[in-house]
């Protein structure tokens, strides 16, 4: 089961590449994934499963919005949203799981 969750994150994460090409590069378009990102971060933080590296993507797409590259800046919390909803799927998986472990 803990190799399904690794194989999902790592196609979200190589869906949220593709993002880059596919964004509209203004201050609106990493406005709004911005807010999903974080809105994504609270409920992993709800969850108690936030990962540091979502919070390094938040950082780096503020620091880019900071320098005018909304491209680049939208494309890191995207990145971030996508981190985040790998943790609120691990959190999940892993609340059932534990049930279904062998003990040994």
């Amino acid at each position: 089961m803990h190799h399904r969750s690794l194989i999902a994150a790592a196609f979200v994460l190589s869906l949220g590449a593709a993002g880059p090409a596919l964004s509209a590069g203004d201050e609106a378009a990493y406005k709004a994934a911005l807010a999903a990102a974080e809105n994504a971060e609270q409920q992993a933080g709800a969850l108690k499963n936030q990962w540091t590296t979502t919070q390094q993507a938040l950082t780096a797409a503020k620091k880019e919005a900071g320098t005018g590259d909304f491209d680049k800046a939208t494309a890191l919390a995207k990145q971030a949203e996508a981190l985040a909803n790998a943790s609120i799927a691990q959190a999940k998986e892993q609340a059932t799981d534990w049930k279904n472990a062998d003990i040994r």
